[in-house]
């Protein structure tokens, strides 16, 4: 039963402790935290020590494109209502550092986990969740992650057999598809922004009809599921009909989505959606992200966006022009080295924002902005960049490794 810690058997505890080792070492190094190549170590030692180290956990696992490490952050500070909580929270996804992460959980009663979308179906054989929150998929990554129809196929097929009860995004057809194979599913009506990556029927390949909020394809009757819970404005309806204010410090549309998902699962563990609604509100900000640090005698606001879906939902936070933006893209291994999908983010939404373009990819951008019709400024840093700007807020808006270095600019 979960919490009833069993002694790990010898071959696991010499895993544990080699890996814990490796990352102090990491650390000591400037290396990052050493969660990773900790986690690579010990499963090099002991290849199951995945399944051993979460056999005594209740484990939730979130994926999704967009919005996993914000999510798994408020399903987490949610179920701490009930008993201590072990998760990745600096996003270590994958299954080296998830390992890193439950290890270090030993009196732990939850495990929450986001995991990338590539290794759900791995994971999930391993730790055998009792929850899974799905909460969407689009382009991400080209050239390393699979084509999300593939991706949707890979979780269907994964899931089908999971006992986990699996809380799934209503709105997105991908997702349904991936969901529909289970036998436990909890519909969580929490919108979609993007939507160019679901206008093909994923079960038939016909055309996705989507009149209002519904969908449905009239070639071969898939369609959208009834949701038993749904954000609503800045509400919560639950099962019951009940609507519970969402009184979040995060900003946006979707960080109100990820809570409502957040409050179905939380209630899969028996904690009440205002209980668990008013315990997020405390989450102020998640891994640097929407940060708002002084630099330069200014406020910086720090926002990460990584693909198009991405950076969509980015540009409904940022404030109104003049407000200046700083834009960072870089396309190194953990970002994904093509940078073709700038071509499919609308920049034409920063018209009459002063904008500064950095980063390693910053010349690819620049020609994406000027087709846009944007105006903007190839700055040489992050420094450089906002000493350009006047005096006052400044929102800056980066990829995955561009973040990082942006948060070591500005003393993050």
């Amino acid at each position: 039963m979960a919490g009833n810690t069993e002694p790990l058997p010898p071959r696991a505890k010499l895993a544990v402790t080699a890996g814990r080792a490796a990352a102090a070492v990491s650390r000591a190094a400037g290396r990052g935290s050493g969660s990773v190549i900790g986690g690579k170590v010990a499963l090099r030692l002991d290849p199951d020590l995945l399944a051993q180290v979460a056999q005594h956990l209740d484990v939730v696992l979130v994926s999704a494109t967009n919005g996993k490490t914000t999510t798994t952050r408020l399903i987490a500070e949610a179920l701490r209502a009930n008993g201590g909580v072990v998760s990745n929270a600096l996003g270590a996804n994958m299954p080296a550092g998830i390992t890193s992460a439950l290890a270090g959980g030993s009196e732990a009663q939850y495990g929450v986990i986001e995991v990338d979308e590539k290794y759900l179906a791995t994971v999930a054989r391993d730790v055998a969740p009792k929850a899974i929150a799905l909460l969407n998929l689009s382009r991400d990554q080209l050239d390393r992650a699979a084509e999300t129809r593939m991706l949707a196929e890979r979780w269907r097929e994964g899931l089908s057999a999971s006992k986990a009860v699996i809380v799934a995004n209503a709105d997105d057809p991908l997702v349904v598809w991936a969901a529909s194979s289970s036998p436990n599913v909890v519909w969580v009506a929490a919108g979609q922004e993007w939507k160019d990556d679901a206008w093909s029927c994923p079960a038939c390949g016909g055309v996705m009809q989507r009149p209002g909020e519904d969908w449905f394809c009239s070639e071969c009757g898939f369609r959208r599921p009834m949701p038993s819970w749904a954000l609503s404005g800045e509400q919560v309806l639950d099962p019951h009909g009940s609507a519970w204010p969402i009184k979040l410090q995060l900003p946006g549309r979707a960080n109100k989505a990820n809570a409502a998902t957040s409050a179905a699962v939380a209630a899969a563990f028996g904690v009440p959606p205002q209980v668990a609604l008013e315990r997020m509100y405390a989450v102020t900000a998640v891994a640097g992200r929407y940060d708002v640090v002084t630099y330069l005698e200014r406020e910086v606001r720090l926002l990460l966006a990584k693909n198009p879906a991405g950076w969509l939902e980015t540009f409904s936070l940022i404030d109104a022009p003049p407000a200046p933006v700083i834009l960072s893209v870089n396309a190194r291994g953990a970002d994904g080295t093509d940078t073709s999908w700038l071509w499919d983010v609308d920049y034409s939404r920063l018209a009459g924002h002063p904008v500064r373009v950095i980063g390693d990819r910053k010349l690819d951008l620049a020609v994406r902005l000027e087709v846009a019709g944007v105006d903007f400024e190839v700055a040489e840093n992050a420094a450089a960049a906002v000493r350009s700007c006047p005096p006052g807020r400044i929102e800056a808006i980066a990829n995955y490794t561009a973040f990082q270095d942006l948060r070591r600019a500005v003393g993050n």
